[in-house]
């Protein structure tokens, strides 16, 4: 059985492809695809694996830009850090997903759905990719938390109450706009997905609220300087090839 995986998170993906082996020895890994760009160019030139394992949220879109590009025969198991509650609409619906950080049983779980389905010759609901699309814009809506460490405590804090997101001296920090500065057990790469298109990333270090941002200004090398509403003692910059992207995300605002 011919798999493919599409993955931004490349340890990920490495450990997805060794767990579907593990699973069923039977599955050959036909490529790992990282971003949404790459799947494009994929399915452009190669023809339809029996199987794909998918995340949802890629570094450079939704892995629904891929699979809306052209008509895709092969069916869909999602990879997500959704909540079991949230997907039970479109696993009714006859597409399976494991719930990250997936195991060796629910990669086995996930790969037996796919061949009942496929030994029964059904179809998934045609609508399936519609309605994860409505089930994750609506969560990105909602407020939702973050959980951080607090000197020996680990609470939850509400999104909408972080300012910025940084990485200072290797370690990953939030800071509210009651300016209290919290460490969250997530990098900054897993708090880009978890805050949604309310916040921005600005350049590797930065991730800020777009209710913070004050202004922005020219600054060395045509990128832009971003002031935001509370103290912080480093310059935010955006640069040339992101200032495009920045202006549209802050028009929104």
């Amino acid at each position: 059985m011919k798999v493919l995986i599409i993955e931004d998170e490349k340890l990920t993906a490495d450990d997805l492809a060794d767990t579907i082996r593990q699973a069923d020895p039977s599955c050959e890994i036909v490529a790992i695809l990282y971003s949404v760009k790459e799947g494009l160019v994929y399915f452009a030139n190669n023809a339809a694996p029996d199987l794909i394992f998918s995340d949802i949220q890629l570094g450079d879109g939704l892995s629904f830009d891929i699979f809306g590009a052209r008509p895709m025969s092969a069916p869909v198991i999602f990879c997500t850090a959704f909540d079991e509650y949230a997907l039970k609409a479109f696993k009714a619906n006859g597409i399976d997903y494991l719930l990250k950080p997936f195991t060796l049983t629910s990669v086995e779980a996930a790969l037996n759905k796919y061949k009942t389905l496929t030994s029964a010759k059904l179809t998934p609901n045609s609508d399936y990719l519609h309605l994860i699309k409505e089930i994750i814009a609506e969560r990105q809506q909602k407020p939702s938390s973050i959980l951080v460490y607090y000197k020996d405590i680990i609470l939850p804090v509400q999104i909408d109450d972080i300012a910025l997101c940084f990485v200072k001296n290797e370690i990953t920090h939030i800071l509210t706009f009651n300016l209290k500065t919290f460490f969250p057990k997530s990098n900054l790469d897993e708090l880009e997905k978890l805050t949604g298109n309310r916040f921005f990333r600005t350049n590797r270090q930065c991730l800020v609220n777009r209710k913070s941002v004050l202004n922005a200004t020219s600054y060395l090398s045509r990128k832009l300087s971003v002031t935001i509403s509370v103290p912080f003692d480093d310059i935010i910059t955006v640069s040339r090839e992101k200032t495009p992207q920045f202006l549209q995300w802050l028009s929104e605002k």
